[in-house]
Formats: C-alpha cells, structure tokens, sequence
C-alpha cells in the first residue's frame, strides 16, 4: 500500500540483520536459532530482525520440492509470530508458500505482536534446481509504514534486476529488506549491485546471507547494510553474525534531494523504448 514519504521525518529505527548457517529441513533446530537472534538483537535494543532466504528450511531447493510438506507452513508461520511476540521484536522470515500445486519463495514481516504487515513472493528464480522446485510470483513489491519508516521486501535474486528495487522506490519506500541465500563466488552482488541499488532508489537495502554450507552449496557470507547514499552501514565476513543499522527517515530522504532519480524519471518515454 502506498504512503506518504513527508510523515514522521524523524522517525528512527534499529535493524538487526543474522547471517547464519542453517542446516537443511531441520525446521526445529533453524527456528532455535532465529529465537536465539531474536532474543539478542531484543536485548540490543533492535525493532526489527531480518533473516536470511529459506532458512527456516534451510536452502536446498531439491529437498524442499521432495521432502517438505506444505501442510506444516500454518505451524511453522504461528511459531516464527511466537518468536516475535517472546522478544517484542518485529521479523522478516522466509518460508516456502503454496502457489497452487507448487510452491513459491515467500518472505514475510510480522510486528512484535506476531501480525502480518507485508508479505512478498519471489519473482526472478535463480538456477535450474530453484525453477524446478518453485514457480516465480508476478506480484509488486508491497510497501508498510513500520515505525515511521516505509519498509518493502524482494528476495535474493530479485535486486540483481533494476526492476524490481524501483518498484519498491516508486512506491515510496524507504528501506528495502533482503533476504537471500547467495553461493560463495558472486561478492559483486552485495558489492557493487546492492549498493547501486540503493543509491539509485534512495533507500536503504539490508541483504542477509547464509553462511557456511548447506547441503552442496557453499555459501560466502557477506551480508550487508547499505545507506540510501550507496555507502556501508555495516559488513559482514563469511561467519555467523547480527549485524546492526540505525536507520532515520531524514537521513535516507535526505538523499532524494541533490540528484533526483526517482522523480525525474521519465517513464512515459521508456514505455515506447522497450517496443523499439
């Protein structure tokens, strides 16, 4: 839904993001860990906590198609609120999602009461191994006011598409959340597109990585903060970690200023561009 980017221009924010290693379809053992960072990134004093791409799972698209059972999704979406509402924390978790007769990749943003505030299906599906097990989404990325701040989310590789975090910028956001599962080998991801992102859009991006290795596939960690400037908030190397971010309106409004991107597009011009 859409809001509007002039109110509460000092409103403030602490992210948490976790990157961690979660082991495959150990459904129990990957949510004790996110309670874990809950209960720490509460502690610190955080509003929000963003989790990784499929790590209440684990990430192993081929397992997931064979082994994991929709049925359970009810289950597992009431736990992740409880998590929530232990801590007073909000989260971003992500789960498979039932599409049909196949599943999507979802994320989703609960408060620190457990009530769902934005929900998001993945739409750009990275490799052979994900286009078999899940169908992409077609929907927008959505925008919510949390904590006076416009918050939106894509997955993984979406924000490899210039598309999609100018959906989210278009639509007002101030903060864009990531979760993603990113092998070992691709650092100019959260290196130069992220940030390009972000700079572009004028909003802040929080990109949160696995690490470790799951199943066959290695991940580099990585994980990051970017300001709505393009410029590192905070980094992470290829262990687990909470990273955190204060995060203020003005500042990343702030940005939109100097160079205008968002409003001085001219969109009616690039319609007729992708016919030539």
């Amino acid at each position: 839904m859409g809001t509007n980017r002039a109110d509460h221009q000092g409103a403030k924010m602490l992210l948490a993001l976790l990157q961690a290693n979660a082991v495959p379809l150990d459904m129990a053992g990957n949510l004790a860990m996110i309670e874990a960072a809950a209960r720490d990134a509460a502690a610190a004093g955080a509003d929000l906590l963003l989790t990784p791409e499929l790590f209440v799972p684990g990430y192993d698209p081929e397992r997931i198609h064979a082994e994991f059972e929709p049925g359970q999704l009810p289950r597992l979406r009431e736990q992740l609120a409880q998590i929530a509402r232990n801590h007073g924390i909000a989260l971003v978790y992500s789960l498979p999602r039932s599409d049909g007769d196949r599943l999507n990749i979802s994320a989703t943003l609960v408060d620190a009461a457990g009530a769902e505030l934005l929900d998001y299906g993945k739409v750009h599906l990275f490799g052979d191994a994900e286009r078999a097990a899940f169908i992409g989404a077609t929907a927008a990325p959505g925008v919510v006011q949390f904590k006076g701040l416009n918050l939106s989310m894509v997955i993984c590789y979406d924000v490899e598409f210039p598309e999609t975090v100018r959906a989210a910028g278009v639509r007002g956001a101030d903060v864009v959340l990531v979760p993603t599962a990113l092998a070992h080998g691709f650092d100019e991801v959260p290196q130069v597109l992220v940030r390009a992102r972000a700079l572009e859009n004028h909003v802040v991006l929080a990109y949160a990585n696995h690490c470790g290795v799951e199943s066959s596939v290695a991940f580099g960690g990585g994980s990051v903060i970017v300001g709505a400037d393009g410029g590192f908030l905070a980094t992470a190397g290829p262990d687990a970690t909470l990273l955190y971010a204060q995060l203020d309106a003005e500042t990343i409004r702030s940005t939109r200023k100097d160079v205008p991107y968002l409003s001085e597009r001219r969109p009616e011009l690039y319609a007729g561009w992708a016919r030539e």
